[in-house]
C-alpha cells in the first residue's frame, strides 16, 4: 500500500510572442507521470547536525565516509550529539530531522527547487519516522504513488557536518523495511513516455544490489535512461567488483562520482586522478561527471570534455 499523491495534470499550454519580427513560442508542459524516478529501496529519516571534530573521533569509520551502524549505535550518537553541536547564527540548536537519503534529497530538490516532476520508488515503515518521510516528501511535490508502506521500522541516518563542511554519514538500515527485487513491477517504471525522455536515478549500495539489478532490467525494458551515483569512497573501496560489473554492463547512461570516489575506483592504478577517472567512466557511460567540491566539476559526453565548471559559494 503506497501513500496517496495527487495525479499530475495532462495538458500543454502554448503562448506566442512576436517582437521585432522574431516569433517566440513558450511551451508549458504537463505530463502524466514523473520525468525522473528515484529508486531508494528504504525510506530514510536524516538527523543532521553540525558538530566539532572531537565527536567524529569517537565514532567508528573514516571521516567523510558512510558506513552502516546498528540501531543502538545510532540512538547513542543522537543522544550524545547535543553536547557537540556547533551553534549557528540561524539556529543555535542546529540539529534537524527530515526525510533523507541521497535519492530522496535529489527528487525533493528537483521538484521543489526546479519544478521538475519527480517520483520515488521505495518503502517506508508504519512508524513515526515513516509518516515524517511521507509528509516531508509530499509537501515538496514528490510523487509518492510508487512508495509502499510496510510493517516495521523506517531507516534512519545520522549526518554529521564538521567545521569544513565535510559530511560523515552513519545510516541504520539493518532492520528497516525496504522494497525487494520481487516487489518491483513494470508499472513502477511507467510515466511520461513516449513523449519525453524519462530517467531512473540509482545510488550504489551493496545491500541493495539485488533490487538495483532488477530495477535496471525493468527500466531498460521500459526505455528509461539510467543514472548512477557512486555513493561513497568506502562503498567503492569495499565493494568495487559488483560496481565495475554494473558499469561494464553498458546499462548505465550517466554516472556521478565525487573526487574521492572516482580516485578510489582506480586505486592501485598508477597516476589515478579525477581526469583519468573521468576517462574511465566515459568508456562505459554516455555521460560522466566527477565533482570536485568547491572547485566545481568536470564532465564528459562522448569525446567532448567540458571545461572545469566552477561553483560559487552561497
Amino acid at each position: 500500500m503506497g501513500a496517496e499523491a495527487e495525479p499530475f495534470p495532462s495538458y500543454n499550454n502554448y503562448s506566442y510572442g512576436n517582437r521585432d519580427g522574431e516569433v517566440r513560442v513558450n511551451v508549458e508542459v504537463h505530463v502524466d507521470g514523473p520525468l525522473i524516478l528515484g529508486l531508494q529501496p528504504a525510506a530514510l529519516v536524516d538527523h543532521v547536525a553540525r558538530v566539532d571534530c572531537s565527536f567524529l573521533h569517537q565514532i567508528p569509520g573514516d571521516r567523510g565516509g558512510s558506513i552502516p551502524v546498528a540501531i543502538e549505535e545510532l540512538e547513542l550518537m543522537v543522544s550524545e550529539l547535543r553536547t557537540h553541536i556547533l551553534a549557528s547564527h540561524d539556529d543555535p540548536f542546529s540539529m534537524k530531522t527530515m526525510a533523507g537519503g541521497s535519492v530522496a534529497n535529489t527528487m525533493r530538490g528537483l521538484s521543489a527547487g526546479f519544478g521538475v516532476s519527480s517520483g520515488i520508488i521505495g518503502a517506508y515503515g508504519d512508524d513515526e519516522q515513516g509518516q515524517l518521510f511521507v509528509r516531508n516528501m509530499s509537501s515538496n511535490g514528490v510523487n509518492l504513488s510508487r512508495l509502499r508502506m510496510k510493517k516495521g521500522r523506517t531507516g534512519q541516518c545520522v549526518c554529521l557536518i564538521d567545521e569544513l563542511g565535510t559530511r560523515t554519514m552513519r545510516p541504520c538500515l539493518s532492520n528497516a523495511v525496504k522494497v525487494q527485487a520481487d516487489d518491483l513491477t513494470r508499472e513502477d517504471f511507467k510515466g511520461s513516455r513516449p513523449f519525453f525522455l524519462q530517467w531512473l536515478s540509482l545510488r550504489y549500495a551493496i545491500f541493495n544490489l539485488e533490487v538495483i539489478r532488477e530495477a535496471i532490467k525493468i527500466a531498460k525494458q521500459e526505455g528509461l535512461f539510467l543514472s548512477l551515483d557512486l555513493a561513497s569512497f568506502e562503498m567503492v573501496r569495499n565493494f568495487k567488483l559488483p560496481l565495475l560489473q554494473l558499469l561494464e554492463s553498458g546499462n548505465i547512461d550517466l554516472c556521478f562520482a565525487n573526487e574521492d570516489e572516482a580516485i578510489e575506483l582506480l586505486s592501485g592504478k598508477q597516476n589515478a586522478d579525477p581526469e583519468i577517472a573521468l576517462e574511465f567512466l566515459a568508456k562505459h557511460c554516455q555521460w560522466a561527471v566527477v565533482t570536485l567540491g568547491p572547485n566545481g566539476c568536470i564532465a564528459k559526453l562522448g569525446k567532448e570534455v567540458s571545461e572545469r565548471l566552477q561553483c560559487s559559494r552561497t
